[in-house]
């Protein structure tokens, strides 16, 4: 999935205060996009909905 504007992207709780450690999320009706907030032009990474939640589950457990 590549980047697209119209995303409302906002950055992870994790990420770093001082900039360095920057991971954007943008949830969409199918799916959650994850990027580098650093390199905004490469593709992001987008997982289904449901495999993300399986995932968060998976690091909760």
């Amino acid at each position: 999935m590549n980047t697209r504007p119209e995303l409302a992207w906002f950055k992870s709780s994790y990420s770093g205060s001082q900039g360095d450690d920057c991971v954007e999320v943008a949830i969409t009706e199918q799916a959650v996009c994850l990027r580098d907030s650093k390199d905004v032009a490469r593709p992001c990474f987008a997982v289904c909905r449901q495999e993300w939640s399986r995932f968060v589950g998976f690091l909760k457990a």
